[in-house]
């Protein structure tokens, strides 16, 4: 008997890693992206006022005539020679010091690259250590190949290394650690330089890789954040890096360098999976970057998130509540705030919407669901002049909910 369309259940023959499977978080943020009426600080976007349209309209009509048989093929699997080559020289002046050959590939983004790596390393049940909070899109990444998610406590410095390090002492043998050293979503701290040392020197004893996410490095306010990983470490660690924030997102290009063996396995994940990322995006950053524009653009992008955080900044002093808590950034896009005792940010959301103000609630950031007291807060898209609105939206929101205690 063949059951009526309307009465099959396509969800019992859902594969087992699927179930595990969040995104919603994600899904509600982009939702949010293009609504007109609310003041956002929910998506962690550039703003589009850094978008550089016009030149690129010019390099992309001039690819297109002069160079399609190249621009618009596929690429190779690890991507195009000729960027691979502009990101090798733009490392080694970043970090002084560049991958070799076969130590770097292109990705369609930093998730790409933490994907593949889950992709190619975890098994269903091999510890991934995070940090607690970290970027929701990492925790969905090894997620989704049924790692079991640690998370390590973070201070002012960053991750609590030695809180690792006891971990580590006690037997637990994690296979990767994934970090996100510089500004980091959603806090905005950066780990020390000394903790920097630390943890390289616990990967090289206790055998782990460290999986280093620096899609925020070159988003600094107040100059050059400590050395990446990467470069005090390259035997050790996987940069994954991402030129949505820095370029733009559309083209969803990123790298990853590392030890050679680990990057031929992620590209034959790749091409297991979407194949190489898009040659017309490829040319069109290798020769937007090489006229220089690129390191323009992102010094333009400093200077007006430095500015958008320091108003964060005067309208959280002049707004929040007494017991409210909140993280200086010295980069990128993000301010963590914790509540007072007992507001739950999640209830709080549905009322802030009501007031035409978005967040995102702390919970998703965690990989144990913790947070329930915290709020990531992004400026970067949010146009200077309604900062200071939208914080007091959240502010009365929050005030509301005190005086009902």
């Amino acid at each position: 008997m063949t059951l009526p369309l309307e009465h099959r259940d396509w969800d019992a023959g859902l594969a087992q890693r699927a179930r595990t499977l969040g995104g919603g978080e994600i899904t509600a943020i982009l939702s949010l992206a293009g609504a007109t009426d609310v003041i956002t600080f929910s998506g962690g976007f550039p703003d589009p006022a850094t978008f550089p349209a016009d030149v690129l309209a010019r390099i992309a009509a001039r690819l297109i005539t002069e160079d399609a048989a190249v621009a618009l093929q596929y690429a190779a699997t690890e991507g195009l020679a000729t960027l691979r080559r502009y990101i090798t020289e733009r490392l080694a002046a970043q970090h002084g010091t560049a991958p070799g050959p076969g130590e770097v590939m292109i990705t369609s983004g930093g998730i790409d690259g933490m994907e593949l790596l889950a992709k190619s390393y975890v098994d269903p049940g091999d510890v991934v250590v995070v940090e607690a909070p970290t970027y929701l899109g990492g925790i969905m990444a090894f997620r989704g190949y049924q790692a079991d998610l640690r998370g390590i406590a973070m201070d002012a410095e960053g991750m609590r290394v030695d809180l690792l390090s006891d971990l580590l002492t006690g037997g637990l043998r994690p296979k990767i650690v994934y970090t996100i050293p510089d500004y980091q979503n959603p806090t905005g701290l950066s780990l020390s330089a000394e903790r920097r040392a630390e943890l390289v020197h616990l990967a090289r004893r206790y055998g782990f890789l460290i999986c280093e996410d620096v899609a925020y490095r070159e988003l600094g306010f107040t100059g050059p954040p400590p050395p990446s990983l990467w470069s005090l470490a390259p035997d050790v660690v996987l940069q994954v890096g991402t030129f949505s924030k820095v370029f733009f997102p559309g083209v969803r290009l990123g790298w990853a360098a590392g030890p050679g063996e680990v990057i031929s396995r992620l590209v034959i994940a790749k091409q297991n999976s979407d194949q190489c990322a898009g040659a017309l995006g490829q040319r069109m950053l290798e020769e937007y970057g090489r006229a220089g524009h690129l390191d323009r653009q992102v010094t333009k992008s400093r200077r007006l998130y430095a500015r958008r955080a320091a108003l964060m900044m005067e309208a959280l002093a002049a707004h929040m509540p007494e017991g409210t808590a909140w993280t200086t950034p010295q980069g990128g896009f993000y301010v963590w705030l914790t509540a007072p005792d007992g507001i739950d940010t999640v209830a709080l959301s549905s009322a802030a919407r009501a007031r035409k103000v978005a967040y995102v609630p702390g919970r998703p950031f965690y990989p144990d669901g913790a947070g329930d007291t915290q709020i990531r807060l992004a400026y970067s898209r949010v146009p200077d002049q309604l900062i200071d609105e939208g914080v007091r939206r959240i502010g009365d929101v929050l005030r509301t909910v005190l005086e009902g205690q």
